[in-house]
């Protein structure tokens, strides 16, 4: 059977010709320190309530991992006002859709409903931040639940654990050394005080970021943010603490055997800036230069071409403090891994040694402005977006707007730059994934 790895950058390589329309959008704060983004778009009679919180799982104590995941079941369990279990139900029973992820630097939680349901999304969310129900009964529910997850999506998925092996040598001495999912025996050791002290410190509405985007009247919509989430009291401002890390000045192989796989693969990553570097862009764009649809250089190359690959990729994992940059190829026909990693790396060496086509480069700028397109097509997109922004972005919420700007400012000498500055071989990590007989 052939197996696929999940975590791919998919960027379109449809071209535009039209320049990407602005997002426009109205923000301020309340009195307790809450952030409020709104966007009108009447297109549609929708509308998607969210809010980020600025906690992942960078911000856990290293003896208790996990916590940050956690709360993002936790926090359905219902309120004061509101019955075990009726959060959901709610939400399916007046038309929307709910969810919720987690990241090692965010906590995003959404609804998206029918716009005349407006009032009952802030409500949920209101209820989520001023009085959820965190008590003994359900932490031991989530903690059963949050369990399942890890068997599903770690446990027992073909290549899950090759960001924990990664990022346990990549970014030793930083918390993205461990993944958001965390430790099991972590949370089993965990008091309910714990959790309750891990929902007063994070979950205030000074971190936080409420967007709402869609179909709405601004004047009616600021009213009812103010009449649900005024009262919810300002917390202790949240001090992030700064890593240092040493840089890595050789190449670090390691392998891993995993019994849900019969294909190996081979991952090489490398530590990149985070977010609110131009470089970022610049290896997101050399991402999708290498493998960035069926006819990138990678796809092209080593699927097409010479067949030694079942799949090939490069992504750029971009995170708040630092990034990762990781190559990964899966074998056809019995292909060496050395094989496949020499294949990739003189590609890389390509980029860094030649300035890419004034086709190839027209075509990535293209591929981005789509992206840019499709990433804001949904309002629930639009409301992650702007939020981003202003989370991560320097609380530069205009920044969804600027992006787009930026990658077209990018020169072909910048990839060239970029890809000899960060995508060296003595500063890497080498993973070997392999079946486990």
């Amino acid at each position: 059977m052939k197996q696929k790895l999940l975590l791919t950058l998919a960027v379109s390589g449809l071209c535009l010709s039209a320049s990407a329309q602005q997002v426009k959008f109205t923000e301020y704060d309340l009195d307790n320190g809450l952030h409020v983004i709104l966007h009108q778009d009447k297109t549609a009679p929708v509308v998607a309530v969210s809010v980020m919180y600025h906690v992942g799982s960078k911000d856990e104590d290293p003896k208790r991992t996990g916590f940050a995941h956690f709360f993002e079941h936790l926090l359905f369990e219902g309120s004061e006002n509101m019955k075990r279990g009726d959060f959901m139900k709610l939400v399916s029973s007046n038309g929307g859709q709910n969810n919720a992820n987690t990241s090692q630097d965010r906590t995003f939680y959404f609804e998206t409903f029918p716009s005349n349901q407006l009032e009952l999304g802030l409500w949920l969310e209101s209820e989520r931040m001023l009085h959820p129900k965190i008590d003994e009964v359900g932490v031991k529910i989530q903690n059963e639940v949050v369990k399942e997850e890890k068997r599903m999506r770690i446990d027992n998925s073909p290549y899950s654990k090759f960001a924990e092996n990664i990022f346990s040598h990549l970014f030793e001495g930083h918390p993205y050394s461990w993944q958001p999912i965390g430790s099991m025996e972590h949370l089993d050791a965990a008091k309910l005080d714990e959790f309750l002290a891990f929902f007063k410190k994070y979950y205030a509405p000074n971190n936080a970021v409420l967007t709402i985007a869609g179909d709405i009247d601004v004047a009616k919509t600021k009213t009812l943010v103010a009449k649900y989430f005024n009262e919810i009291p300002k917390g202790v401002p949240v001090v992030k603490p700064s890593f240092t890390l040493k840089p890595v000045n050789k190449q670090i192989v390691d392998t891993v055997y995993d019994a849900n796989i019969q294909i190996p693969a081979i991952f090489a990553a490398y530590r990149v800036p985070g977010m609110k570097s131009r470089d970022n862009k610049v290896l997101e764009m050399i991402s999708t230069l290498l493998s960035g649809g069926g006819s990138s250089r990678l796809s092209t190359k080593m699927v097409d071409d010479k067949k030694t690959a079942l799949q090939v990729s490069a992504f750029n994992y971009t995170l708040e403090d630092y990034g990762a940059y990781i190559t990964l190829a899966l074998p056809n026909n019995n292909t060496p891994l050395n094989d496949l990693l020499a294949d990739i790396d003189a590609e890389v060496l390509r980029v860094q040694t030649d300035l890419i086509s004034e086709s190839e480069f027209k075509k990535l700028q293209n591929q981005f402005e789509n992206g840019f397109v499709s990433a804001n097509s949904k309002m629930i997109g639009v409301a992650e977006n702007l939020a981003n922004g202003y989370t991560f972005q320097n609380k530069n919420t205009n920044s969804i707007n600027e992006e787009l700007k930026e990658i077209q400012s990018i020169s072909r000498e910048e990839i060239r730059d970029v890809a000899r500055k960060y995508l060296k071989k003595d500063g890497r990590v080498v993973l070997y994934y392999l079946p486990k007989k």
